[in-house]
């Protein structure tokens, strides 16, 4: 049986955030008050599109997003992490489940060669159309109101899971990788023997303690080991697929 990796992309993978990172494509480096200030709670993407025509407005050109974007830097060992994960595939399957988008994840992987360790991205889709403007869209749906209206990863990691059984795949264990609020919901899909590994001094961190904290095991199954960096997760890998 394999092991799924699961991994967050901002401050998991890359130590930055990539929707804000694209800021520094701009002449300035900065963005009017009039559009920081248009940001609305769990809303996000809406908000990315509106930047990303400000973007288009300056006469900033695709490909000088694109190199700016390259630049992003991983996580302390997630390259040594992603090599690992992309050298062992036959025993590991791994994805991405992120608030960013598509075309950011792609352009950043490609870059740093490691897009053969991802299986599949799940995330907001982008593009550039004719007019050289990125498009951002919601990645789906969802009735879920602990997270954003345009993403529930615990909907995705669900579907993605029973997809993956209907094909005769099924994991051995599961490892959720990430550090933010949002990856808290879909912790719930986990089984006794996966692991959540939240960011030390990060949101998950602090939302997984309360709920130590009140003993809740109905709602937290899963062991739960914190990380700093991608050799520690590593560390964890190598330990469970026994290589």
């Amino acid at each position: 049986m394999k092991t799924l990796m699961v991994f967050d992309f901002d401050h998991t993978l890359v130590d930055d955030n990539s929707d804000t990172w694209v800021i520094r494509c701009l002449p300035g480096q900065t963005i009017p008050d009039s559009l920081r200030n248009s940001y609305r709670r769990g809303h996000w993407t809406e908000f990315m599109g509106r930047l990303m025509n400000y973007i288009g407005d300056q006469e900033v050109r695709p490909d000088q997003v694109r190199r700016v974007m390259e630049t992003i830097p991983f996580t302390a060992g997630m390259t040594d992490l992603l090599t690992f994960i992309s050298e062992n595939k036959n025993t590991i399957d791994c994805i991405v489940i992120s608030d960013a988008n598509t075309m950011f994840i792609d352009w950043i992987l490609h870059a740093a060669g490691l897009q053969q360790a991802v299986d599949k991205v799940f995330s907001n889709p982008a593009k550039f159309n004719d007019l050289g403007y990125m498009e951002v869209q919601c990645h789906h749906s969802h009735d879920c109101d602990r997270c954003p209206v345009n993403l529930c990863k615990k909907k995705v990691l669900n579907m993605y899971l029973s997809e993956r059984v209907e094909r005769g795949v099924e994991y051995q264990q599961i490892f959720y990788v990430g550090d933010g609020g949002n990856d808290f919901c879909p912790t719930a899909c986990l089984r006794g023997h996966d692991v959540i590994m939240p960011r030390k001094g990060y949101t998950l961190e602090r939302l997984l303690a309360n709920l130590e904290d009140k003993k809740d095991e109905a709602s937290l199954r899963a062991r739960v080991i914190a990380w700093s960096n991608g050799t520690e997760i590593l560390e964890q890998l190598r330990s469970s697929v026994k290589l």
